[in-house]
């Protein structure tokens, strides 16, 4: 194997993890929808936790990203 492909294999496999970034969000909204419509008061005090959660997932989804351009740039 080339060198060359041995890098396009990493960098794709690099890049994984924003597949889970994508599910781990959409798990984080689904838990908060289906307890704010079981118990609509409760929302708003569960609303930092969603946030914080998106926030944190986005950030590895990104990082992800961008691992993956280094390791194929590099």
């Amino acid at each position: 194997m080339e060198a060359e492909a041995a890098k396009y294999i990493g960098a794709g496999l690099a890049t994984l993890g924003m597949i889970g970034a994508g599910i781990g969000v959409g798990t984080i909204f689904s838990g908060f929808l289906q307890g704010a419509l079981r118990n609509p008061s409760a929302a708003s005090g569960q609303f930092t936790n969603l946030v914080l959660g998106f926030a944190l997932t986005e950030a590895l989804g990104i990082l992800a990203f961008v691992l993956g351009l280094l390791i194929l740039f590099s």
